[in-house]
Parts: structure tokens; sequence; C-alpha cells
């Protein structure tokens, strides 16, 4: 496979952080989406050529900000989430179809009145539709990803790995290379989400839409820089007994450098993104390592 394409179109593999969505559940539960902003940045929407690829992301989140939320909190988190891709020599209205799988495991220590910890599993992720084209100077992405609540949902405790509620999500986004070469790229990566009822609280969360965009240079076919930003904001109100009319917001922004090791056919993304503006949830800094395996 040619290096610069592989770079070109595994940078946005796609995949889960729970980081950036985690809020606190307290006897009054807030809710949010599964999808975690800031979990995709550079050429997000440019998905991998045919073949199988193994993904490891690695997360780090740090925030002590949640404004109006509980007094002297703070939350560190590490949060590992294996990924199994399979993109297809199958055609769907012109585009390769994949699929994919994520089960993720992570460490939470937080602070609100008193100091605790955890660690287990986290809600698993299946995206059963993955739909790729590649034009000239374009690519678009499509998909549609649902997440079990597998993980052990606890009322009193962050919902960064269990949320205990099935959501779905719809996606579409397209990267655009300006130059003829290929080496700019802008991207931008539409998300929405619809969720179920949440285990034990009766509460419907509210629907949730994500913006990630990217810009990035490449300096050579073996390494990319460039910026990333996100936002994400509850459209509607959560339902139930015990709901309130506010809805979630954050913002994002931050530096990513991606880069491809041939001999070992291995790709390597570093990003950093600090939050800002946001609203019924904490606001950090999110550091990730993403590590992907070409088979």
């Amino acid at each position: 496979m040619n290096p610069s394409k592989f770079i070109k179109s595994c940078v946005a593999l796609g995949g889960i952080a729970w980081l950036g969505s985690v809020t606190l559940a307290p006897a009054q539960p807030i809710v949010a989406g599964h999808y975690p902003a800031g979990a995709e940045g550079i050429k997000a929407a440019s998905l991998p050529p045919p073949g199988v690829y193994f993904r490891d992301y690695n997360f780090f989140y740090f925030a002590n900000k949640f404004k109006d939320g509980p007094p002297n909190f703070d939350i560190f988190a590490y949060v590992n989430a294996p990924r199994l891709i399979w993109m297809t020599d199958l055609e769907i209205l012109g585009a390769n179809y994949g699929m994919d799988v994520i089960v993720p495991f992570g460490q939470i220590n937080w602070k609100v009145a008193t100091s605790d910890s955890d660690f287990g599993l986290g809600d698993i992720q299946i995206e059963p539709l993955l739909l790729s084209w590649h034009f000239a100077q374009f690519d678009l992405a499509a998909g549609y990803a649902i997440w079990l609540p597998s993980g052990d949902f606890e009322i009193g405790k962050p919902d960064l790995l269990a949320k205990g509620f099935w959501s779905h999500m719809l996606t579409f986004g397209a990267t655009w290379y300006p130059d003829q070469d290929k080496t700019w790229a802008l991207s931008l990566l539409n998300r929405y989400e619809f969720a179920h009822e949440q285990q034990n609280t009766h509460i419907d969360p509210g629907q949730v839409y994500t913006l990630e965009a990217g810009f990035s240079k490449s300096l050579n076919p073996g390494l990319d820089l460039g910026a990333i930003g996100y936002y994400q904001q509850q459209t509607t109100k959560d339902s139930g007994p015990t709901a309130t009319n506010k809805r979630d917001r954050k913002f994002g922004v931050g530096p990513e450098v991606n880069a491809f090791w041939p001999d070992l056919k291995l790709f390597t993304s570093l990003r950093y993104a600090y939050e800002f503006g946001a609203v019924e949830r904490p606001q950090g800094h999110l550091f990730s390592l993403t590590l992907t395996k070409l088979f």
C-alpha cells in the first residue's frame, strides 16, 4: 500500500474517547450523548481503503472546572479503547462498505465531597455500517453506530465509561484537499445521536449534535501537522420525572501531529484539546495517543 494514501485515509478511522462527554451522575442525573467531541481530528472524514485495521486509543483527561456543578470538583481518567475495523471491497452507492467494533476499559479517579475511583468495562460501540467515497479532491464518509449499555452504570459516579442507556448515532462528513498534491486538507465531520431511556432513572436523554473540524498540512508522506476544533450541543431537552431544562454544551481546540512508520505499517496520532464554554459538564484538558496497525 502507498504510505501517503494510508496516512491520508487512516487518520479518521473514527472512534470513541468517552472522555469529552463525561458528566457527573448525582441523585439528579445529568446525562449526555455517548460520542465525545474531540475523538476525531484532522482528515476526520477520510476512511481507509479496503483492509483490516487494529486501532488502540489511549485517552488521558484532566478537569477541575464544572460550572454550576459540584464544588471542589476534580477528575482524572485514563481510557484504553481497542477497535477492530474491516473495510471491504463491497460497494454500496459507489462507496466502500465497512464495519467496526470498540470495547473500552478505563480507570477514573474523581473528587467531589470525597475522593473515589473506579475501573471497569465501558459501553461497547458497534458500527455495522461505514461508507467511504474517494474522489479527486474530496473524501466523503457516512455511518450508523449503536452503543450497548454494557458498562456498570451507577447513580452517583461519573458516567464516563457507562451511561446506562442504548443510543444510536448517524455520521456524515467530508474532507477537502485544496491543492492537486493533497498536501493541505480541511475536514468537517457531523454526528447526531438519539438515546433510549436511562436505566433506573427513567430519564430519556436529549438528542446531541457534534461538529468536529480539522485543518492540516502534509510535510512529507509520513508526517502531518494540523489544528482541530469541536462543538457539541444537546439539541433537545431531557424528559422524565426528574429531568431538567438545561442542555449540555462544550467547545474545544488544539494541535495534532500524525506520523506513519512504513516498516511497521503503524500509524501514530498525538492530539491535545483545550476545552472552553462548557455547560452542564466538566471543562478540562484531553490528551490522546492513538496507534493504528494495518494487517
